[in-house]
């Protein structure tokens, strides 16, 4: 049966427990329509220490008494002159360090040095070159220059640790596996430099190359020719600190070891 409400008075009470405000009209008759008063919802935060095992997501956020002044100095005059190590597309982090030397610890100076001594051996044995010669632990390519989607595979962070470790100072490379290019970041070890054209294909190994990173550019001695490089933005005074943790010291975020 249709209901007309042209001529229907109507009275409703709202209440709100929050703002304590009340709501009223007429009353409805010839029935009357009663609404449940109900407060707003109140979310507690989590309160949680899991962390997900091998995840490290870390959000930092400004601290309240760090100034302009602390923060560290940005990358404009820093440059990278030596010779570079070209490779190919698709270098995994098996490539990089296999997984039979996960077991060294970074953090204890010998096996940081020994991990570094297996910086990219595991490349093919179509690069007749290697990266770092026989019986050595540190090599003397300084910068690596790569193709396409550079350190996918594992996220295992010994990857850019364990070419910082052998000596590396920079890699160059036309795009990266995310997981690869956050870790570089993270752990300070090296700086993962985006280049716009294909580099690896222009470059070869033993070349002598010079990173201006302030005017985003790489400079080929050996052939002449200059690189447009995409800037490092804002993951430069991070790896310039020395990784997440260093930075957000030096900044203030988090207190200092001395402390």
């Amino acid at each position: 049966m249709a209901v007309s409400l042209s001529h229907v008075s109507y009275s409703t009470t709202f209440t709100s427990s929050a703002s304590k405000t009340t709501v009223s009209g007429p009353s409805l008759s010839p029935h009357s329509i009663k609404v449940p008063t109900f407060s707003p919802l109140t979310v507690k935060p989590l309160n949680s220490s899991f962390t997900p095992h091998g995840a490290r997501a870390i959000t930092i956020a400004p601290h309240a008494t760090s100034t302009p002044s602390s923060i560290p100095s940005d990358t404009s005059t820093t440059t990278f002159h030596g010779l570079c190590y070209v490779v190919g597309d698709n270098i995994d982090t098996d490539q990089i360090i296999p997984a039979e030397y996960l077991t060294l610890v970074p953090s204890n100076p010998d096996e940081y040095e020994k991990l570094g001594s297996y910086a990219l051996i595991g490349l093919p044995s179509s690069y007749a070159t290697r990266f770092i010669e026989p019986n050595e632990t540190k090599t003397k390519y300084s910068i690596v220059i790569g193709g396409a989607n550079f350190g996918c595979g594992s996220s295992r962070e010994h990857a850019p640790v364990a070419l910082g470790a052998a000596g590396a100072k920079a890699v160059v490379a036309e795009s990266y596996a995310r997981i690869f290019f956050r870790n570089s970041v993270a752990t300070g070890e090296v700086y993962p430099l985006e280049s716009e054209v294909r580099i690896c294909e222009e470059c070869r190994t033993g070349d002598v190359v010079t990173i201006e990173l302030g005017e985003s550019r790489l400079i080929n001695h050996t052939t002449g020719k200059e690189y447009k490089l995409k800037p490092i933005g804002d993951a430069g005074p991070v790896i310039e600190a020395g990784g997440i943790f260093a930075y957000a010291r030096k900044t203030g975020m988090i207190p200092s070891q001395s402390k």
